[in-house]
């Protein structure tokens, strides 16, 4: 390894791998508690070079989002809260040595940026994230679109606007599969994907490509293997938002297994053929593979294994978080797990700044309990679905419409205020709201 980078020699060095919700919410907190006071020195490492809060990826793709309002530069949010940011993707790890590896960073023209290096730590907190899970399935990786990042999530866009001009364009009557569009998984992200495009077809179709009939030749299908949508949801949940679904005029196909992705659509294991000159793969998760490479303990998605502490299994200079770590909810039974959420990596996040501050003082770390506030499914710009878990229902309140979606999109805003504090939050709110306001909000390009 070549370029070995070490912070100041006399701080606790602590290095942050993964920028997502929760790493990023944590080098804020840290940087501005003890980046701030000097006394320790805060690095977080991310592969790219922007933020985009991962529930937005939807609306990306959809065109319902200008990503340029909505993504945070790191180098910018590190100048401003004491914490150092290096771009790059993790590789490996000493653990005898305290080191973190780093492949070369290179730019969309192939250049290099920053050759292969290492950073020092005294604290890890591995961060990373997850991916979709393609099971192996054929043809995956080659037909389909994952929306796992916001340059695939653009990808799809730009795919969906060309579709759309193609099919209006052609003299020719629409082929089969012609602006169908399949989102494989029924999850929140394929259902909250298939109602945003739902409301943004009619938006980019109206921009003079009159030959296209958004709601008879657009055809959005969702396709899942289990039983009903959102499976990982309470059922009243999932019943609610399938009526939505279905007033929206999107297919939904539950019980179907997927067994290859074709170029031109989906084969099902019961022989079935779904059509479609898009493809989505919105199906399980996993996290990343090199984390089976670090020496420590994985389950079989690749999860770090963590303690209670959100320590590891085999280091306790190592912690996970967010949907990378797999943590336990004793509270659910012995063989329960914290969800993948993105309410559990801000509430961890809270957690371990101030369980690292303990550290550094030579205290005993407590558990974390995560306190699960139940979810939100978005179905369209102005409405919601979901359950609310508190001490007022003794269990879970359900709630629709537009109450939901104003509660949904307060999500975000507890992520805007953990990274900029409410003045700044206060004051992009209400210029995004001029520029929506005074200008097409729907992305055509």
């Amino acid at each position: 390894m070549q370029n070995t980078t070490k912070p100041d020699p006399n701080l606790h060095r602590i290095v942050i791998v993964g920028g997502g919700a929760g790493g990023l919410e944590l080098a804020t907190l840290l940087g501005d508690t003890l980046g701030r006071q000097r006394k320790a020195a805060i690095t977080l490492i991310d592969k790219s070079r922007t933020h985009i809060w991962k529930p937005k990826l939807h609306e990306i793709a959809a065109g319902s989002m200008d990503i340029n309002l909505h993504q945070l530069d790191y180098l910018a949010q590190a100048h401003w809260h004491h914490f150092q940011f290096r771009i790059g993707e993790m590789t490996g790890l000493d653990r005898e040595n305290r080191l973190v590896h780093l492949a070369p960073y290179v730019d969309e023209e192939g250049k290099q940026v920053t050759a292969e290096r290492s950073f020092g730590y005294d604290t890890l907190v591995i961060a990373v994230g997850s991916r979709t899970n393609d099971f192996g399935i054929p043809g995956v990786t080659e037909n389909a679109i994952r929306l796992d990042s916001p340059e695939q999530a653009e990808r799809f866009h730009r795919s969906l606007v060309n579709a759309c001009i193609r099919a209006h364009a052609q003299n020719a009557p629409l082929k089969p599969g012609q602006l169908q569009i399949a989102i494989i998984g029924a999850g929140a992200t394929g259902v909250e994907l298939a109602a945003e495009l739902r409301h943004t077809m009619r938006g980019i179709i109206a921009y003079g490509l009159d030959n296209v009939n958004p709601d008879k030749d657009v055809v959005l299908t969702i396709i899942e293997a289990g039983e009903r949508i959102l499976p990982a949801l309470p059922e009243r949940l999932a019943k609610s938002v399938t009526d939505i679904l279905n007033k929206l005029d999107i297919k939904l196909r539950t019980s179907a297994k997927v067994i290859e992705v074709a170029p031109d659509g989906v084969k099902l294991a019961d022989g079935a053929f779904i059509p479609a000159e898009l493809i989505v793969w919105a199906a399980g998760v996993r996290a990343p593979v090199f984390l089976q490479r670090l020496g420590l303990e994985v389950n079989k998605i690749n999860q770090l294994v963590v303690k209670q502490t959100l320590q590891t299994t085999q280091d306790e200079n190592i912690f996970a978080m967010g949907d990378c770590a797999a943590c336990p909810w004793p509270e659910q039974g012995p063989n329960a797990w914290i969800p993948p959420r993105a309410q559990a990596a801000n509430q961890q996040a809270t957690h371990l700044s101030k369980q690292i501050r303990r550290r550094l003082n030579g205290q005993a770390l407590e558990p974390w309990k995560y306190k699960d506030f139940g979810s939100l499914v978005s179905v369209g710009e102005h409405w919601a679905s979901g359950g609310l878990m508190g001490n007022i229902s003794q269990g879970t309140f359900f709630i629709d419409g537009y109450v939901a979606r104003l509660m949904y999109n307060s999500l975000y805003k507890k992520h805007q205020l953990a990274l900029h504090g409410f003045l700044k939050v206060a004051l992009d709110t209400v210029s995004n709201f001029i520029r929506r306001t005074s200008r097409p909000t729907i992305k055509l390009h």
